[in-house]
């Protein structure tokens, strides 16, 4: 696969679309369109800084999901709490400040935040960090407008049940995976 040109297709206030071409290892010309959360000039911009972060909280032995109506697919589903880097923000306040946003509770520790990985590589270049941290506090709704979002602590036969009826998002099923597994 060749990289030929990247062409900005739409400049939206969030997401920025872009046009890519390659040479496909035929040597035939193939268009491919993405969405990206940072502004791209070529190729060695795809994928390169971090966006976002996605935390998987604990307490007491329980995990923390979001159940949380998301526009994209019209429905409640089950998801980790997540959030955009601000410009200037290091990623430990990211995650300090979007746990508390969307559930009103406190890190009390971070056990680690694993190196960046693409999110969603079939449509876009986004990077994100998984912090695994140990949450505490009292829920309260911190959120906009625009989200809804409930916060709960989960135990591992509640998320076993849940995985058997309930949607999620990737990243948080395969969580309460492995979660429920004992991993």
């Amino acid at each position: 696969m060749k990289f030929l040109k990247m062409e900005k297709v739409k400049d939206g206030k969030y997401l920025k679309n872009y046009e890519l071409t390659y040479l496909n290892k035929a040597g035939r010309e193939k268009k491919y369109e993405i969405v990206s959360r940072k502004e791209l000039h070529d190729a060695d911009d795809l994928g390169r800084q971090p966006s976002g972060i996605s935390i998987v909280a604990f307490h007491d032995g329980k995990l923390l999901l979001l159940r949380e109506f998301r526009m994209s697919v019209n429905r409640t589903i089950f998801n980790l709490c997540a959030g955009m880097i601000e410009d200037g923000e290091t990623v430990e306040d990211c995650i300090r400040r979007e746990l508390y946003e969307e559930t009103g509770l406190t890190v009390s520790r971070i056990r680690t935040i694993l190196p960046p990985s693409y999110a969603a590589v079939g449509i876009s270049d986004t990077k994100t960090y998984i912090a695994i941290v140990d949450a505490e506090g009292d829920f309260s709704d911190h959120t906009s407008d625009n989200e809804k979002i409930q916060a709960q602590f989960y135990t591992r036969e509640e998320v076993a049940k849940l995985l058997e009826i309930e949607e999620f998002s990737s990243r948080s099923q395969i969580i309460a995976y492995f979660f429920v597994q004992g991993f």
